[in-house]
């Protein structure tokens, strides 16, 4: 019976780590941006996420007050923890301190699960949000809970950011071991809890993961920079640097994992060996990030395409130029282009280059197994997001949340500011889901968009680029005057500057929304039945007599036309007319 339980968790585990093993993160140090903000991005990338901006007002509560904490994979039900006595407001995830958290999900050694624990890697996130004024207050209320809980989810990768800095934490469940105790005679969890490092990315530098466990090596407790889980009150001291749990090292020894010297000790490769899936499905995301940004990354291409394991990427890297949110939007669309792997040139991309395939993502033909490649932007992404932080500006107005829905490649990355009264109608959790169709909710009118755009991709994605670029443009040009303006109010009433950028974010988002609906009803009068509609300046054109002109058949490219011959032979040969 225990052997059963044990296949019947394991197989629930690998359904949803195949949900949540979609996610790429970006971490970027003030120093490496162009105004000294820091950034933390995330993408949501799950076949049944739902698209919707989440919101937990500040709040106070009474001594015993109980919360109920839920799996963020399947939202069942895990157990109950008290409350704090304050909670503070959290938009999306990041919360009114300009604190923001993102993941990816690693697995790593699927038999640490710790089916007893009740705090998942999405309650963790919440919570310390909730709770916590920084990024190192984040880790340390991280750390606590699952020591006192446990970890009820697979392997993970934590982007934890303020204003000042911003840390990789990764974690991965320690395995029930019950024993007996000998007052009570009850049956105890002697190992509950994780095991986990925390880096702090050094000023003028990047970072980033991609379902793949990333921390390697690290400097072991010196009193000065490195500190383990034993004196984790000292972790606000200024100079420390790396955290890491006390048994990180004797846990995997006892469990057979590593018998090496302590200073040697890789936390990826003893909780998260590397594998072909990983190089290529995840640290191949990574390094298109770098690739962007550094001119040296070309020397690690047989490592991500997964012919050398053993040439790993460094944690962080120094970027060649200093980064914007902008950047980060961009960067987040990356579908391996100019790279020999950009799927919009072998003959899976049909007739008009569409850059994706639909799962599984690997096939078999012939016995033999091929893969689809995992590229940043992907259609299943439910959200996506850039969290600015800006230390030099009140927390209301410092934190910006610029949010997308649906896949990155063609969303609209709209600016939430942090501390707002209320979140847009059109993002309210609770319009819409995953199975309802709501026409006011911006997942589904993206959605709507996107997946017309698959159909004929190389013409319509132009097109998406235009009204892209158009909103995200204005949102960046207007940032400057809207924080001046709020600033100006903040001086006065902080009240009524929250209420300013409380109408100036909500009233972009609908916008954004009503733009995009526009856009879906243009996109189907131009496109409809295979035409093009010859059209000028968005205008459609109409003839002397306002007649429709006749439309567009530009037909299919010649690298198209000699699969299809080469498949049929002369079947579909037009004879020649002999003179």
């Amino acid at each position: 019976m225990n052997r059963l339980i044990t296949s019947l968790l394991f197989l629930l585990f690998i359904v949803i780590s195949l949900d949540s093993k979609a996610c790429t993160n970006y971490l970027v140090t003030k120093g490496a941006t162009t105004d000294g903000s820091t950034m933390v991005s995330y993408a949501a990338d799950s076949h049944i996420r739902y698209g919707e901006l989440y919101f937990r007002p500040r709040g106070t509560w009474p001594v015993g007050t109980m919360i109920t904490l839920y799996d963020r994979g399947t939202n069942k039900p895990l157990g109950q923890i008290p409350q704090a006595t304050e909670t503070y407001q959290v938009i999306g995830f990041m919360n009114e301190y300009q604190v923001a958290v993102g993941e990816t999900t690693f697995t790593g050694r699927h038999e640490l699960i710790d089916s007893t624990a009740i705090v998942d890697y999405g309650s963790l996130m919440f919570l310390a949000l909730q709770r916590s004024k920084t990024a190192r207050e984040a880790i340390k209320v991280m750390a606590e809970l699952v020591e006192k809980y446990g970890y009820a989810s697979t392997g993970e990768s934590f982007s934890v950011g303020d204003p000042n800095e911003v840390w990789i934490f990764e974690m991965i469940a320690k395995r029930t071991n019950m024993a007996t105790d000998k007052d009570s005679q009850n049956s105890i969890n002697i190992d509950r809890g994780a095991v986990w490092v925390a880096i702090r990315i050094p000023n003028g530098y990047v970072s980033s993961h991609a379902n793949q466990a990333r921390i390697t090596t690290f400097p072991l407790e010196n009193g000065k920079n490195s500190i383990s889980s034993k004196n984790l009150s000292q972790i606000f001291n200024p100079e420390v640097e790396i955290v890491y749990a006390q048994d990180v090292i004797t846990y995997a020894k006892t469990k057979g994992y590593y018998n090496g010297k302590d200073e040697d000790f890789s936390f990826s490769d003893t909780y998260a060996p590397l594998t072909f899936d990983a190089a290529r499905f995840s640290e191949m995301r990574v390094w298109a990030f770098f690739n962007h940004i550094n001119d040296d990354m070309k020397v690690y291409w047989d490592y991500v395409t997964g012919k050398n394991l053993k040439n790993r990427m460094p944690l962080y890297i120094k970027p060649n130029r200093k980064l914007t949110p902008q950047d980060l939007q961009a960067f987040k669309r990356d579908h391996l282009e100019g790279t020999e792997l950009d799927m919009s040139k072998d003959i899976g991309a049909g007739p008009n280059h569409a850059p994706y395939r639909w799962r599984p993502m690997t096939w078999s033909y012939n016995g033999k197994t091929y893969l689809n490649e995992r590229t940043t932007a992907t259609q299943q992404t439910g959200f996506s997001f850039i969290a600015q932080m800006r230390n030099w500006l009140p927390n209301p107005i410092g934190g910006i949340f610029w949010f997308g829905v649906d896949d990155a490649a063609s969303t609209v990355y709209v600016p939430i500011y942090c501390s707002i009264n209320h979140v847009p109608e059109t993002y309210a959790e609770g319009n819409g889901n995953m199975l309802t169709y709501s026409p006011t909710s911006a997942f589904w009118v993206f959605n709507r968009v996107a997946n017309f755009a698959y159909m004929r991709y190389d013409l319509i994605i132009q097109d998406i680029k235009k009204v892209q670029s158009e909103l995200e443009t204005k949102f960046a040009a207007y940032t400057p005057a809207i924080d001046a303006a709020a600033q100006k109010l903040w001086e006065t009433n902080p009240q009524i500057a929250n209420e300013f950028l409380t109408d100036y974010s909500v009233n972009m988002a609908n916008y954004t929304v009503k733009r995009w609906q526009e856009l879906s009803d243009w996109l189907l009068v131009k496109y409809i039945d295979g035409n093009v509609k010859k059209e000028k300046d968005g205008k459609f054109i109409y003839n002397t007599w306002g007649f429709p002109v006749s439309p567009s058949q530009p037909g299919y490219p010649d690298s198209w036309k000699k699969s299809v011959i080469d498949q049929t032979g002369d079947k579909l040969l037009v004879p020649e007319v002999k003179k």
